[in-house]
C-alpha cells in the first residue's frame, strides 16, 4: 500500500476528533496583530479575538504559511517516506496554495492541491482524500477524484451583523449601518470558478435563528442529486441553543444520515465575526 499522508491548513475547520479518526494534519496559519503574533488555534481562539474586538475594535490581520515554514513540516514526513497530498484554502483567498507549489519544485513528494475552497468545504476534500489513501489509491489516482469531488462541494453561510467585514474593510461603514439597521442577514457564497473567493447572494431579514433556516430551506433546494450521507454545519460562535436548533432542523430533514457540526478557526472568523453560520454538502453531479 503506497505511504500516503494527507495535510491541510487550519482553515480546513475540522473538529480534533474528526482529524484524528482521517489522521489528518494540520498547519496553522498566523494571526497578526500589530504588537504580537500568533498561530490559528494554537496560541489564539476565535472568542479570544471577539472578547479583544468588543474592547478595542482591533482585528488582527491573517497571514498565509510559509515557504519555509511549509520546508520545515513536511520534511520530517518526506524523511519517514511519505508522500503528501496537501489541501490548500482556496488560492483566490490566500497565498498558501501558491507558497506549497513553490515548494513542491523543490520537493516532488509534496502534491499540493487548491481546494477552491474555504473552511469545511477544504477539509472535506481532505477526508475524501484521506478515505482514498486508506483504499489503497496511489497519489496518481486520488488527485483527479478529489479535484471532481471538490468542484461538487457546496458551501455558503450567512452573516447576522456586517461589523467585523467593515472593520477589516471589506465592506464600507454605511453599509454595514444600513444593513444591520434593516436587520438583514446576507448569504456569502463561496466560488469554486474564482478559486473560493467570496460573493454576496441573497439576503435574508429577521431573527437570525429563522433567517438560518431559512438559508438552509433555500440552498437544500437548489440542488438535485444531494448525496445523502452528511451535512456540515459549521459556525464561528453561536449560542448553543441556537445551535441546538439548527443541528435539530437538519436532522428533522430527514435529509442526511448524519450531521456534523464544527467551529471555524481564527482566520475565517477574524473576517466574519460571532454568529456567522452556514452548511457544506455534496452533490452527485
Amino acid at each position: 500500500m503506497p505511504k500516503i499522508l494527507i495535510t491541510s491548513d487550519s482553515t480546513c475547520d475540522l473538529e480534533p476528533e474528526v482529524r484524528e479518526k482521517y489522521n489528518i494534519i494540520t498547519l496553522p496559519l498566523h494571526v497578526n496583530y500589530d504588537k504580537s503574533s500568533h498561530l490559528d488555534n494554537v496560541d489564539i481562539t476565535p472568542d479570544d479575538i471577539y472578547k479583544k474586538f468588543a474592547e478595542t475594535g482591533e482585528l488582527p490581520k491573517t497571514a498565509a504559511t510559509s515557504v519555509g515554514e511549509y520546508k520545515d513540516f513536511f520534511e520530517k514526513y518526506i524523511n519517514e517516506g511519505y508522500e503528501i497530498i496537501h489541501v490548500n484554502l482556496g488560492s483566490g483567498l490566500s497565498a498558501c496554495y501558491q507558497n506549497v507549489c513553490i515548494l513542491s519544485r523543490e520537493l516532488p513528494q509534496i502534491h499540493p492541491v487548491d481546494s477552491r475552497n474555504l473552511s469545511t468545504g477544504t477539509g472535506m476534500i481532505a477526508i475524501r482524500a484521506s478515505q482514498l489513501a486508506s483504499e489503497g489509491k496511489t497519489v496518481e489516482e486520488i488527485l483527479p477524484v478529489i479535484e471532481d469531488y471538490g468542484r461538487r462541494i457546496h458551501g455558503s453561510f450567512i452573516l447576522d451583523k456586517l461589523n467585523f467585514l467593515a472593520a477589516g474593510g471589506r465592506c464600507s461603514s454605511l453599509v454595514a449601518l444600513g444593513a444591520n439597521l434593516l436587520n438583514l442577514k446576507p448569504c456569502i457564497e463561496i466560488s469554486h470558478e474564482e478559486c473560493g473567493k467570496m460573493t454576496v447572494g441573497k439576503k435574508y431579514r429577521g431573527k437570525y435563528e429563522e433567517s438560518m433556516k431559512q438559508y438552509i430551506d433555500y440552498k437544500l433546494s437548489l440542488f438535485d442529486g444531494i448525496i445523502p450521507d452528511k451535512v456540515y454545519f459549521t459556525h464561528a460562535g453561536i449560542d448553543k441553543d441556537i445551535v441546538a436548533n439548527i443541528e435539530q432542523f437538519l436532522r428533522d430533514k430527514n435529509m442526511f444520515a448524519e450531521v456534523i457540526t464544527s467551529r471555524a478557526s481564527c482566520t475565517i472568523s477574524s473576517h466574519c465575526g460571532p454568529n456567522t453560520g452556514g452548511i457544506f454538502f455534496v452533490t452527485e453531479k
